[in-house]
């Protein structure tokens, strides 16, 4: 847990499971999510070996991708478990599931 606890680590490697996405795709998907608290769990998530970070400086603008290591990738049947029961609590709640 220590390494998918925190704020919105799972919800950040639950959109990587999907591929590869740049930096305000994440921002734009997460939308509970500050821009300093994105930026500090990615880097958590980096330091930690499950994602990597790829900056593409040939030219101009400037273009960050995130996507899951190898390591990262063995936490997608987990994340996929966690989101499913997530839904099923939040049908029996009768809270709202987008």
């Amino acid at each position: 847990m220590e390494l998918i606890g925190g704020k919105r680590k799972s919800v950040i490697l639950m959109y990587l499971v999907d591929g590869k996405k740049r930096y305000n795709a994440l921002y734009k998907l997460i939308s509970t999510i500050t821009e300093r608290t994105l930026s500090l769990q990615l880097k958590q998530l980096e330091q930690d070996g499950l994602i990597t970070r790829k900056v593409y400086t040939k030219k101009p603008p400037l273009k960050v991708e995130y996507a899951l290591t190898p390591f990262g990738k063995t936490l997608t049947p987990v994340l996929i478990s966690i989101a499913d029961w997530g839904k099923i609590v939040a049908e029996e709640k009768g809270e709202i599931i987008s």
